[in-house]
């Protein structure tokens, strides 16, 4: 952010010299300072900064930790595979989900938290559905959506502005708006799934509340793709 008037300046010389025509849009993306405990901006150049490949590793570390603790009797490159995929999604969000404009003090334990607006609690929701379609036998595609309960119809309305949210990204530069779009949905299908049977229910009931998981897992797995964040199908 603190680059936004060379920015200002750069544009507004390249359209007078003739480089940027007015049909060519530039937009300057800035973003917040990261700063210390202290509340002073990281310096680079003097040192005493926490290196990435340092946080990717302690986020690996972490997460294997939680896996293993967990999932005891899984194979351990399993775990391997599930800790790397929840370790670096946990720090890209962390980091995503803020408004890029506004500063944030570093901090270990937000950085990796796995609770709350996380990447882990999101890629919980997938795997909690993907657990659903191994129970089930298949899911009908052309079976009609029917929305009796409230849960399933809010989930509807959540999974239905997923294209607006992409938008508001697209058109803001903002990428926290599709953060919390996907943490309210994942919220909204714990919602449904609590208050709606899926593998209890029957008939046409059964086919409708599948598609409505269907599309929810479809949607969290493109919107946290979009944020390059990997799902699984197990944690």
């Amino acid at each position: 952010a603190r680059q936004s008037l060379h920015f200002q300046q750069m544009f507004c010389l390249s359209r007078k010299a003739g480089y940027a025509p007015l049909s060519l849009s530039l937009e300057h993306v800035g973003f917040g300072v990261m700063l210390g405990e202290d509340g002073k901006p990281f310096k680079t150049r003097s040192g005493g900064t926490v290196k990435l490949a340092e946080l990717l590793e302690e986020a690996e570390h972490r997460a294997y930790a939680l896996v293993s603790e967990k999932n005891p009797d899984m194979v351990e490159a399993e775990r391997r595979v599930i800790a790397r995929a929840v370790g670096i999604g946990a720090v890209k969000y962390a980091d995503l989900s803020k408004n890029r404009n506004s500063d944030y003090v570093f901090s270990w334990d937000s950085m990796l938290s796995f609770e709350g607006n996380t990447a882990p609690y999101l890629q919980y929701a997938y795997t909690r559905i993907a657990s659903v379609f191994r129970r089930a036998e298949g899911v009908d595609a052309a079976a009609p959506v029917v929305l009796d309960d409230e849960a399933e119809r809010q989930l509807a309305l959540a999974l239905a502005r997923f294209s607006d949210a992409l938008q508001s990204v697209a058109r803001e530069t903002m990428p926290h708006f599709l953060c919390a779009y996907l943490y309210e949905l994942a919220g909204q299908f714990m919602r449904f799934y609590e208050a709606c049977p899926v593998l209890k229910s029957e008939g046409a009931v059964r086919a409708s509340r599948l598609r409505l998981c269907e599309m929810t897992a479809r949607t969290l797995r493109t919107g946290l793709g979009l944020l390059g964040i990997d799902v699984l199908e197990q944690m």
